[in-house]
């Protein structure tokens, strides 16, 4: 019955625009929200030193990447410290152990009407950009790059900064 839901479709990207009276930045790039580079983990990164990182540096929640490329999940000062004091991870373990591995992607392309239904649901969205890539013998390969982090409040800040008078 997803095919019937509309906002499920719009997520999905197989239904472009679902609401008749679109604000003025529904069909406005993601690319236009300029968010800084993301701060990006590696798998081995301990949840000691993802705490210690994450505060140093005032972020939240940070992508965790392998040195692959591929996006393993997302890594939260919340979900680390309830995971820590539940007993269900400990300081020491990989942030792996801790990371929320369900999470959306969306694309520089892509408008902000897709990205305000998927912040309906989602705490975040994980802005990618594909890059293709070519090895030595010529063949290629598309990989995606994470460009950035995009929350609720980085749309409500762009929305009120930029609205049309």
């Amino acid at each position: 019955s997803k095919f019937l839901n509309d906002k499920w479709m719009t997520e999905n990207g197989f239904l472009n625009d679902v609401q008749e009276h679109k604000p003025w930045w529904w069909n406005i790039k993601v690319q236009k929200l300029n968010l800084s580079a993301p701060l990006i983990l590696l798998p081995e990164v301990s949840c000691q030193k993802a705490t210690e990182i994450l505060q140093e540096k005032g972020y939240d929640q940070a992508p965790v990447v392998a040195e692959s490329g591929l996006i393993l999940g997302m890594v939260t000062l919340s979900n680390t410290l309830t995971s820590v004091l539940s007993g269900n991870a400990q300081f020491s373990d990989p942030v792996t152990k801790v990371i929320y591995d369900q999470f959306s992607k969306i694309g520089l392309e892509d408008n902000l009407g897709k990205l305000s239904c998927i912040l309906e649901n989602d705490h975040f969205a994980i802005v990618v950009h594909e890059q293709m890539q070519f090895n030595g013998n010529g063949s290629s390969f598309t990989k995606q790059m994470v460009f950035g982090v995009v929350t609720a409040m980085d749309l409500l800040t762009f929305i009120s900064r930029n609205e049309k008078k």
